[in-house]
């Protein structure tokens, strides 16, 4: 059996709204430089966490009247980076949103939404979802050497 170590950095937390973005986006990409990712992998991972956290604010907090916040942690050991997010607007799982139709169509020409969302998921190397009493709990992984 192997022991794994395992680093955690300290949570972020910040309000539910767009300005939070660009911190969260720092933060992982800081995580991402103290876990050893490799640079395309720490990108895909930033894009993932930004896109879900923006819908977050968009749709379950400002499209709804809702205040709340976002809450960001980061973890790792030998194999996987780990980014947790958590907000509370409404249940919202990512998985069940569908897949963009005809990809292969130019954006103007294909409906909106969608597209973020897909892209993210399919950007990290594994992603889950948890609602944990009234808070929706966003969990992407991405493997240290892979």
């Amino acid at each position: 059996m192997t022991s794994h170590h395992v680093t955690e950095r300290p949570q972020l937390p910040l309000p539910g709204a767009l300005d939070s973005i660009r911190p969260i986006g720092e933060y992982v990409l800081e995580a991402a430089a103290d876990a050893g990712l490799e640079k395309t992998a720490a990108l895909r991972l930033r894009l993932a966490v930004e896109e879900i956290a923006t819908n977050a604010v968009v749709h379950g907090y400002q499209r709804v009247n809702l205040q709340g916040d976002l809450l960001v942690a980061a973890h790792y050991d030998e194999e996987r980076l780990t980014i947790i997010c958590e907000e509370s607007g409404p249940a919202y799982d990512p998985r069940h949103t569908p897949m963009p139709e005809d990809l292969a169509r130019p954006l103007t020409e294909r409906p909106e939404g969608g597209l973020g969302v897909y892209l993210a998921l399919m950007g990290v190397d594994e992603y889950d979802y948890q609602r944990v009493n009234d808070t929706n709990r966003h969990i992407f992984v991405q493997y240290l050497n892979g």
